[in-house]
């Protein structure tokens, strides 16, 4: 299947780098979000990006302006439709993924493939809502998405191998690796990663270990770029825990189980990054530990 538009759900921190990399590879790229003020967030972020891959000179600011031509933006979920693939890349919930994807099946064309970027949900359960289950699979792409080369595939159950060529192709073209996963909760990178990030949190609850020890552990003691908590942060703490309640519902074993710390503070709505306080706070010059 010759796959030449691309429809993105979501214009959030996946749904626009999603698009920054579609966009640079040639592919027409439609996002759509259900927020003006998001969309148009999303297209100056992409146009920055851009501006920093060029005075890196990693593009041409010929190949800048010809990506940032390719890019459209709809509130309207239906003007998807003509789109020969469709990337969800909306938040880390399976109620809004299905109701995402059922407002779209009356609009799209018969071959249409649909993926989802989610990090953790059945691919299987998702499509066996959609009129397409063998034209349905994940697309879960790493964050932040220009940066990272890996995109995890994942077949559903009943994805075709016409479904999956098709993917693996639009992974090559973007110039990134793919990784097949099998449909299990959380797949491969965040089946190992999350409980690492859980676990930190239980060293922290525990009083082992301060915020910015067991950070420092981490990068010093095991050589990893971001502490486990700094990474939870980038990550979103909300995703943190969806992603583990998603683990230990799915598998049934209790070494899943989210730890209440990490529970607390997505209650009190410190969500990292993204709201300016988590494990750390950022509204100052400089991140402070919040513990």
């Amino acid at each position: 299947m010759d796959i030449q538009k691309i429809g993105i759900v979501g214009a959030g921190q996946m749904g626009n780098g999603i698009a920054h990399v579609c966009a640079l590879a040639g592919y027409d790229v439609v996002l759509n979000d259900i927020s003006q003020d998001m969309l148009d967030k999303a297209v100056a972020l992409v146009d920055r990006n851009l501006d920093r891959q060029v005075s890196r000179e990693k593009i041409s600011a010929d190949d800048k302006a010809a990506a940032m031509e390719r890019i459209s933006t709809t509130l309207v979920l239906k003007e998807l439709g003509p789109s020969d693939l469709i990337i969800e890349a909306a938040t880390e919930r399976e109620t809004v993924k299905q109701a995402i994807f059922e407002d779209l099946l009356p609009h799209l064309k018969p071959d249409t493939i649909l993926t989802s970027n989610t990090s953790s949900i059945s691919i299987t359960r998702l499509a066996s809502r959609t009129d397409r289950p063998e034209k349905f699979m994940g697309f879960h792409f790493m964050n932040p998405v220009p940066v990272m080369q890996l995109v995890e595939l994942i077949r559903g159950i009943a994805t075709d191998e016409e479904t999956f060529k098709a993917c693996k192709a639009v992974v090559d073209k973007l110039g990134k690796t793919a990784a097949t996963a099998e449909d299990f909760p959380a797949f491969i990178v965040n089946r190992i990663l999350m409980p690492m990030i859980n676990e930190a949190v239980y060293t922290l609850y525990e009083g082992v270990g301060s915020v910015q020890s067991i950070d420092s552990s981490m990068k010093l003691g095991a050589n990893h770029p971001m502490g486990p908590l700094e990474l939870a942060d980038f990550i979103g703490l909300d995703t943190c825990l969806a992603i583990m309640n998603v683990l230990h519902d799915g598998l049934a074993d209790t070494k899943y189980r989210p730890c209440p710390l990490l529970t607390k503070y997505v209650e009190a709505g410190w969500l990292g990054r993204k709201t300016e306080r988590g494990f750390y706070d950022y509204r100052g010059d400089t991140p402070v530990p919040t513990r």
